[in-house]
């Protein structure tokens, strides 16, 4: 199975996303300060990734003596919108054998992603709509919103899957159509702008999106764009889709409203200005849980989570 993340004692081994798909180019990392430069350098990403990632980084840490408390604040600024970053620093923090509990994490991220897509394969069936990088590449192997699509295959689903290209790391154009033509998914490329024609014209039956953060009530932070394709994803009347393993659910965060977005380096939009012009560069977007037609979790699939707080309200 594809995975981009490799561990030996002492070293861990990531492969460089930032570099596919024209080259396949392994790192080797052996501390933990080395690990959170990588996580928010983005050559590992997507929310399970990097908590796994990090967990390796804490491995490192305990191995070579360093203070865990500094490796640990490290790790969990590295990127600061994916709950499962902080959430897996904290439970690995009180180990007593960290590398042990490591590679549980990696090894119960796959089960998670397994049992998450054969619950959600049968919400897929022709042409299904996604954005960024949401399968083996960005967690610990098949995928959350990619293994559903993985799963419902399997399962005899006839799944035409069109990618939205990203922008502006190109996640879906340089991932997303790499791992599908490994698996031979029958993937078409389409640009971020041409998402709403995808779903006007009914090449796409469903949208299913990965989650960095799902609030108490149900709002749900995933790649810039997310948005975009639930809003016409509603107008159109298409069912939109969140794979979110409960990893990603964060009890303590209300509202979409008290989730930090994290905001990159305006360069990334691509420079063409020559620094002349002010931009904005947002690595996420906030989706109202009333968008949302079900969260597809490991557990089985749910229509809503409890709206016990003012939800985020729907964009008119």
């Amino acid at each position: 199975m594809l995975s981009a993340i490799r561990y030996e004692p002492g070293t861990l081994y990531l492969l460089d996303q930032r570099v596919l798909p024209s080259e396949e180019r392994w790192l080797s990392l052996t501390t933990a300060a080395e690990v959170a430069a990588a996580i928010s350098a983005m050559v590992v990403r997507g929310a399970p990734a990097i908590a796994i990632a990090a967990g390796y980084g804490l491995a490192l840490s305990q191995r070579r003596g360093d203070d865990l408390d500094t490796a640990a604040e490290g790790l969990a600024r590295a990127r600061p919108t994916a709950v499962n970053l902080r959430w897996a620093v904290e439970r690995l923090r009180g180990a007593p054998d960290i590398e042990a509990a490591a590679r549980a994490l990696h090894e119960d991220d796959l089960r998670v992603n397994v049992a998450l897509g054969e619950h959600g394969a049968d919400l897929l069936d022709g042409g299904v709509l996604t954005i960024c990088n949401t399968g083996a590449l960005a967690t610990g192997g098949h995928g959350t919103a990619l293994g559903m699509v993985r799963s419902a295959i399997a399962v005899g689903r006839d799944v035409h899957l069109y990618a939205c290209e990203t922008r502006p790391w190109l996640q879906g154009a340089r991932l997303t159509a790499w791992e599908c033509a490994q698996d031979r998914i029958r993937c078409t490329l389409v640009a971020d702008g041409a998402a709403a024609s995808v779903l006007a014209s009914g090449r796409a039956r469903a949208v299913v999106v990965g989650c960095d953060r799902v609030a108490r009530n149900g709002d749900t932070a995933n790649k810039l764009g997310t948005l975009n394709l639930a809003v016409v994803a509603r107008h159109c009347g298409v069912p939109f889709y969140v794979a979110m393993p409960w990893s990603s659910y964060d009890r303590e965060t209300a509202t979409g409203r008290d989730i930090v977005v994290e905001e990159r380096d305006p360069a990334e939009l691509g420079g063409f200005q020559g620094g002349t012009v002010d931009a904005w560069n947002p690595a996420f977007d906030v989706t109202p849980a009333g968008l949302v037609t079900g969260w597809v979790t490991e557990s089985g699939v749910l229509k809503a989570l409890p709206p016990s707080v003012s939800p985020l309200p729907l964009p008119r």
